[in-house]
């Protein structure tokens, strides 16, 4: 007689996993882990996804982004979407931008530099303020080219334990990050000229961080603008969010919208799930994206969190915060490019006093106008005005019922310097989010617009880790965990994040579901 056939191997389920938060690094997470194989279910309190990158949208039909107001190094993006059966450019459509943003640096009369990637009209543009800068531009994008290169190995990899600080790639590294320097040191090598050096170094409020503060490190930021470009998703920023959402739904992924998460649960400090909605949903991985000062207190118990008590997170250093004023105006503005920064003769001033809690009374502010680019931005023969002051966070206890109204009348008034007089008469549609707002209606927490501060002792093992610390099966996303804030930095928290959960639940990266994969893929 035959011996019975072995019975079929019963099929391993698909581990579930619970993410919190559709923002940017919740939704390449989702996008990721769907593509793996897991069931993901994605929680948002609010009724759309993208978190702070998302689009607001007046009755008057006015759109603005919230947040963000370009796209950089879609590189990442890129590869994250190929690796989900995707692909970014027809999902979206990118505008490369020339010139990238124009510079006003105020006096009299103010200066004014259009920053464009063509280095023979950027060294043009240099030579006409500071002849002697111009030789500068292409050492400074040589050297950071290699920077880059040196600390992409480190940006691209967890840092679970310090002694992961003491690695080759990191200690490597060092020579071309030069750590002990600031970003505006560091630029003197190349330009003898103050206002040339803001021109490579303002982009680190980026990070909500001062040039005179921020680790040389993030020279880089400047640099990647003008080696890969500046670019406008037709329709504003919202619209990379809406095709994240898009693409991630496509794979499987649950998107439960208006859906707020109460509190993770916990079997001793292993995460088993949410509840939301009056219901317990289990999870084999909880994925937090929420902003981390704001969503961690409320959602992990203190006793856990050793490395991050609420103590420990309360004394954390933040960044600053952003006074945002959103504009509907009647007719064109022919003053402004598509982005516009006015720097203030007192800039340096302006650090300090935000340093130190006080609100500028010159203050610098950023401006878009992105109608010259993308009409579909404003009504015909309207403008969206999005305009942003950097600003004391909330640790400093202003008063924004009272701040609120003469502060939007003083940024208003600054658009003078930019030639532009007869704004108020034109305003048809106006919103606020002062940085209480900030913390009321979007959970920011602190109203610290960029998160954690990007010193060197919040940065990679001393900053959150995207395992999270002293905790088992939960993890973070966003620019509250390594490698930090901006969007390319935060998709690439997502891929490192998505790799640690793939490791830990034995899920099989790039097999994509043999329906959803490209021509050619594995499947």
């Amino acid at each position: 007689m035959n011996a019975p056939l072995p019975a079929p191997a019963l099929r391993r389920l698909r581990p579930s996993i619970a993410i919190i938060g559709a923002g940017p690094g919740g939704l390449a997470a989702a996008m990721q882990l769907a593509a793996t194989g897991a069931r993901v279910t994605l929680f948002e309190k609010d009724e759309v996804v993208g978190g702070r990158t998302r689009t607001l949208t007046s009755p008057e039909g006015y759109k603005f982004d919230l947040g963000p107001t370009f796209f950089l190094y879609p590189r990442i993006l890129r590869e994250i979407f190929t690796a989900c059966g995707a692909d970014l450019d027809e999902e979206i459509d990118l505008i490369q931008l020339d010139p990238q943003y124009r510079l006003i640096f105020e006096g009299k009369p103010n200066t004014v530099l259009d920053a464009t990637g063509d280095l023979d009209k950027m060294e043009a543009a240099i030579a006409a303020i500071a002849p002697k800068d111009a030789a500068g531009v292409r050492r400074f994008m040589a050297d950071n080219r290699w920077k880059l290169d040196a600390f992409k190995p480190v940006l691209e990899q967890p840092f679970s334990t310090a002694a992961r600080m003491l690695g080759r790639d990191v200690l490597g590294s060092l020579p071309q990050l030069r750590p002990h320097l600031q970003v505006d040191d560091d630029l003197k090598r190349y330009f003898s000229d103050p206002r040339i050096r803001l021109a490579f170094s303002f982009q680190t409020k980026y990070l909500g961080m001062s040039p005179f503060k921020c680790p040389s490190m993030f020279t880089i930021l400047s640099f990647l603008e003008y080696e890969y470009g500046v670019y406008h998703p037709r329709g504003g920023c919202g619209a990379v969010s809406d095709a994240m959402a898009r693409v991630a739904e496509r794979l499987g992924v649950e998107i439960k919208l208006n859906t707020p998460v109460d509190r993770i649960t916990f079997q001793g400090r292993r995460a088993t799930g949410v509840e939301a909605g009056g219901q317990h949903v289990p999870a084999d991985a909880v994925v937090i994206n929420g902003d981390f000062a704001h969503a961690v207190p409320r959602l992990v118990p203190d006793r856990i969190r050793k490395a991050w008590s609420d103590r420990k997170i309360e004394r954390a250093r933040y960044s600053c915060s952003t006074f945002m004023l959103y504009l509907g105006v009647e007719g064109e503005l022919p003053q402004l490019s598509h982005h516009n920064v006015l720097l203030a003769e007192t800039y340096q001033e302006n650090i300090r006093q935000i340093e130190g809690g006080v609100i500028p009374a010159v203050p610098s502010l950023y401006v878009q106008n992105p109608t010259v680019t993308d009409p579909s931005m404003a009504p015909p023969g309207h403008s969206a005005l999005y305009m942003l002051v950097p600003v004391p966070n909330l640790r400093f206890g202003a008063d924004w019922r009272k701040e609120t109204k003469p502060f939007r009348d003083l940024a208003i008034k600054r658009l003078e310097t930019l030639g532009i007089h007869d704004l108020e008469s034109r305003i048809r549609y106006e919103r606020v989010v002062s940085p209480q707002g900030w913390q009321d209606d979007f959970s920011v927490g602190y109203g610290a617009t960029f998160n954690l501060s990007h010193d060197l002792m919040q940065m990679l093992s001393f900053r959150p880790r995207n395992r999270f610390n002293d905790t088992e099966g939960l993890y973070l996303v966003g620019g509250g965990t390594h490698p930090g804030s901006g969007l390319p930095v935060i998709y690439e928290g997502a891929r490192i994040t998505t790799r640690l959960i793939q490791e830990d639940l034995a899920l099989a990266a790039g097999k994509l579901p043999a329906a959803l994969a490209p021509q050619g893929a594995n499947t």
